[in-house]
C-alpha cells in the first residue's frame, strides 16, 4: 500500500511539474520570436512571478516522491523504468537551475529600453533548453506512468 500511495503522488506532482513546461513550451515558446522585447520582458517576468515559489516546492517534492517509489520498486519490473523516469526529472530540475533560473534572473532586471543588445540569442538560449527540459519532464512522467501500468498488471 505504501508503494501504491508513494507511485500516485509521484505521478500527480510529476504531471504538475510537467504540465508547467508543457503549457508554457505549447502555448508561448512555440511563439516566442515574434514577440517584441518589451512583450518578451513583461510575459517573462508574469510567468516567472506565478511559478517561482510554487515550482520550488513541486520539482523537489516530485523528486523526492519519485526516489521513494525507486527504491521502493526496486526488487520489481518497474525499479528501471522509475529510475529512468527519476533521471529525467533530474535532469530537468538541473536544467532549470543551472541555466533557466540564472537566464530569468537576467531577465527580470530588463526594461524595453534597458534589455542587451543581444537579447535575442539569450532569448534563444532560454528557449532551447526550455524545450530540452519540456522533453525530459514528459519523458520522466510518461516512464514512471509506464513502471505503474507494468507494476499493476
Amino acid at each position: 500500500m505504501k508503494l501504491k500511495i508513494t507511485e500516485f503522488i509521484s505521478l500527480m506532482l510529476g504531471a504538475l511539474v510537467m504540465g508547467v513546461f508543457w503549457g508554457t513550451w505549447f502555448t508561448l515558446t512555440r511563439s516566442i520570436p515574434d514577440f517584441s522585447v518589451a512583450e518578451f520582458i513583461h510575459i517573462g517576468k508574469t510567468i516567472m512571478n506565478n511559478v517561482a515559489i510554487p515550482m520550488s516546492i513541486f520539482m523537489p517534492a516530485t523528486l523526492l516522491f519519485m526516489l521513494i517509489a525507486t527504491l521502493l520498486s526496486r526488487r520489481s519490473g518497474s525499479f528501471y523504468l522509475y529510475l529512468i523516469s527519476f533521471i529525467l526529472m533530474l535532469i530537468t530540475l538541473v536544467i532549470t537551475v543551472a541555466v533557466e533560473v540564472p537566464l530569468d534572473n537576467q531577465i527580470r532586471t530588463w526594461t524595453a529600453t534597458t534589455a542587451p543588445a543581444n537579447w535575442e540569442s539569450i532569448r534563444q538560449k532560454w528557449d532551447s533548453f526550455h524545450i530540452l527540459r519540456t522533453f525530459s519532464s514528459i519523458g520522466s512522467v510518461g516512464f514512471f506512468a509506464w513502471g505503474a501500468i507494468k507494476r499493476l498488471t
